[in-house]
């Protein structure tokens, strides 16, 4: 969060104290400020210890290693014989600096400004972007080493700037947008030091269109001034601040800035933002600016080593053109000099923002257009913050998911995706006959057990054994034997048919089904389904172990039975793998575990797979359905019975044989038995003859890491853009790519996680946040 505060120090000065010390705060630029008051007593000791470190600093300055400076004035070179200090050594330099630094501090520390300091903390995070303005009527207070105060030892994020007390906005014509950022660069007068290097330095710069004037004539530099809209008007060369600010522009004309006021005045009033002086003692400069009310200056407050210079523009501007603020990319760069400082002390002393507080700071990106450079990736801090809160939603989805509370929303995604998928054709491999209520009722008046009488079904028997299909699947109990010979014949020794028995369940059929006595057990399938914790059959029942002591001891399932006899038609035989799964010519069907997908903790005996439905709107329409009375009436064509394999069932509510699919559970939306046991075979010769893919699921690995990565996605939107209604656009345009994918991946055979991701995306989207805000707070 960017925060303002203005110091205003008023009237006063060391020699009699500040009386009144008012601290405006602005938590952003919409609220009005808040107000501190306090006072700062009388110092006299601390301007005499800066007036002693600034006559150390000149002597050393005037030493031979530091004769490349770009100060104006020569005279300020101090000859041994005229100096009043002599000999001086750089650890005598370092115990005034650092008697200056604890003095300083310890005058920011007295009671009566302490209450400025506390309040201002109050209201502050060391995370916070600080721009500290020092206003004062004095200037000798502005050139004390402000940058030294504590305050900025505790916010990382924090500079200061220099103001006079009284500010105000300059009159700007409007700008046309531009797409690079306009610098006027002048390089004076090089005698004794390498503005060639500040030359280099600039031409380095993106998105800049640089006007470079070497030693200028007054008048050249005038008239570049009042022609075009700059943004930077930068200076390299001699200055001083002694007595009026000037610059030395050529090696015979030195220039005052009341002298390029006009020029300047324009140069302001046409967008002119930033004015950086890399020269010597420029506080009187900016001073004089100010009055002209530019928005920015940099300086360096005393005399600077040539080196120094050049360093701080390389770091500053690398860090601007970056995209970091004005007031961080000084602060980077000052720190950044402290590596110089064994060579030249205090180095990081030197340069100086000075603000007009009235003008709002731009960066580098507005300037050339853009509104602002992209922040690919967030800092340290907020990164692990992104990660652990990522880290801590994953493994609590997780820990949730493994416990199988998330699985009745799984499993409704699931559905919801299934019944969406692109529509496919009908299995023309398949024919159901479908036994109907009226089928049922007009039959002759012959004693019967079940839903078809002896001579019905012996009937139906022979019209479609007539046509040669290759099997015939006959999905009705028949637990007793036949009383009509002929059909017991038929039974018997038909080799196309496929019977069906009922093995024992605990819960809701401890007995089971024995099947019709007379079909040979090689032609005998159970009919069982899984069923799910809501009745839905989402799973395929392969084979189980025989059991001798079940009333139903077929190994295979009917669907199993139906789809082999089909297959093995076509020369195409089974086998096991050494993994106990079933392999169908090249195909294998591996068999899931009780953790699988949305499953968690359940039974999966025996060989089970995930029952992947032929897509379509309504799954009663998997293959082409007759009823009895067709068959019985010569309505079907011959070649729809030809080579395929016959199904036949019963399609009457009253019967019991309705099943909860993934297409809906209501008693509107069940489906028969009969059509689910299509579904299954249909799945089986799918796979092996048209490479139509099982469902297959991820690792629980693979799975973890895909909800990881879901979180992080949210993470790194609630770090992007805090803005609730915009946030809200990308986390839903977020949810909806997500559900996207699994929809594409589900059409393909794969189901992978939805709600888990969601959930984890948004759990860590409503964190971050969260945590961002008050971090700010």
């Amino acid at each position: 969060m960017h925060r303002l505060i203005v110091l205003n120090l008023g009237k006063g000065d060391l020699q009699h104290g500040f009386p009144t010390a008012i601290a405006q705060f602005w938590e952003s630029e919409e609220l009005a400020p808040m107000q501190f008051i306090g006072s700062l007593p009388a110092n006299p000791s601390l301007e005499a210890l800066y007036r002693r470190w600034l006559l150390l600093y000149e002597s050393l300055y005037a030493n031979l290693a530091w004769r490349r400076t770009r100060n104006i004035h020569p005279e300020f070179e101090i000859d041994e014989d005229d100096s009043e200090v002599t000999n001086i050594s750089h650890t005598e330099f370092a115990e005034v600096s650092q008697n200056l630094q604890i003095q300083l501090n310890r005058w920011l520390s007295t009671d009566s400004f302490l209450t400025i300091d506390r309040k201002l903390r109050t209201n502050l995070t060391p995370k916070d972007e600080i721009r500290l303005v020092i206003a004062a009527q004095d200037g000798n207070i502005l050139k004390l080493p402000w940058c030294l105060w504590d305050f900025l030892s505790d916010y990382s994020q924090a500079e200061i700037a220099l103001s006079p007390p009284e500010y105000a906005r300059s009159l700007k014509t409007l700008n046309k947008a531009k797409k690079k950022v306009k610098i006027l660069s002048i390089l004076g007068n090089s005698s004794g030091i390498d503005t060639a290097q500040d030359q280099q330095i600039l031409k380095q710069l993106p998105d800049s269109d640089i006007t470079f004037l070497i030693e200028p004539t007054s008048q050249q530099l005038n008239e570049k001034l009042w022609q075009a809209e700059w943004d930077i008007l930068f200076f390299a060369g001699h200055s001083s601040s002694q007595g009026k600010g000037c610059i030395q522009i050529n090696s015979t004309e030195t220039l005052t800035i009341d002298q390029l006021k006009y020029g300047l005045r324009t140069a302001i009033s046409n967008g002119l933002k930033l004015a950086i002086f890399n020269s010597c003692d420029g506080l009187g400069l900016a001073q004089d600016l100010a009055d002209l009310h530019l928005p920015q200056v940099i300086v360096m407050r005393e005399p600077v080593p040539d080196k120094v210079a050049q360093e701080f523009l390389k770091h500053f501007l690398a860090a601007f053109a970056g995209g970091k603020s004005l007031y961080l990319s000084v602060r980077e760069a000052r720190e950044k000099l402290q590596g110089l400082e064994t060579e030249f002390p205090c180095a990081t002393w030197l340069p100086v923002i000075c603000q007009n507080p009235a003008e709002t700071p731009s960066n580098w990106w507005e300037w050339c257009g853009k509104k602002n450079k992209i922040k690919l990736l967030p800092n340290r801090r907020e990164l692990r913050l992104i990660l652990l809160c990522s880290l801590v939603n994953t493994l609590l989805i997780a820990g949730v998911r493994f416990l199988g509370l998330l699985s009745p929303v799984e499993l409704f995604a699931f559905d919801m995706l299934v019944r969406s998928r692109i529509s496919e054709k009908p299995d023309d491999r398949l024919l159901v006959v479908t036994v109907t209520p009226e089928d049922i009722q007009a039959q002759d008046l012959e004693p019967r057990f079940g839903s078809l009488s002896d001579t019905t079904l012996s009937k139906l028997l022979q019209k479609l054994e007539k046509h040669q299909p290759v099997a015939i699947g006959l999905d009705i109990y028949r637990d007793y034997p036949s009383r009509k010979p002929e059909l017991a014949q038929q039974l018997q020794q038909s080799q196309r048919l496929i019977g069906i028995c009922k093995r024992p369940d605990t819960n809701d059929d401890p007995t089971g089904t024995l099947p019709p006595p007379e079909i040979p057990q090689s032609q005998l399938g159970f009919s069982d389904f899984v069923q799910d914790f809501d009745g839905a059959v989402r799973r395929h029942l392969l084979f189980l172990t025989p059991s001798t002591s079940s009333r139903c001891t077929a190994a295979y399932s009917f669907s199993s039975r139906l789809a082999l006899k089909y297959l093995y038609a076509k020369g195409i035989q089974r086998e096991f793998t050494p993994d106990d799964n079933l392999k169908i010519g090249k195909k294998v069907f591996p068999s899931i575990s009780d953790r699988t997908g949305g499953y968690q903790s359940i039974d999966a005996s025996g060989s089970q797979v995930l029952l992947n439905y032929r897509a379509m709107s309504d799954p009663q329409n998997i293959a082409q359905r007759v009823t009895l009375n067709d068959i019985f009436s010569d309505k079907v064509n011959p070649k729809a019975i030809q080579n395929r394999i016959v199904l036949i069932g019963i399609a009457d509510l009253s019967a019991g044989d309705y099943w909860s699919t993934p297409y809906g559970g209501g008693s509107a939306n069940k489906i028969p038995g009969v059509l689910i046991h299509a579904h299954m075979v249909s799945q089986i010769l799918s796979h092996v003859l048209d490479g139509r893919p099982l469902l297959w699921v991820w690792s629980g690995w693979v799975e973890l890491g895909w909800i990881a990565c879901w979180s992080l996605l949210g993470g790194f939107l609630a770090w992007r853009d805090r803005r609730l209604v915009i946030m809200g656009v990308t986390v839903l345009g977020s949810v909806i790519i997500l559900s996207g994918i699994c929809w594409i991946l589900l059409n393909s055979g794969g189901w992978i996680p939805l709600v888990a991701p969601a959930i984890a995306l948004l759990l860590t989207n409503g964190a971050v946040v969260v945590l961002l805000l008050s971090n700010k707070n």
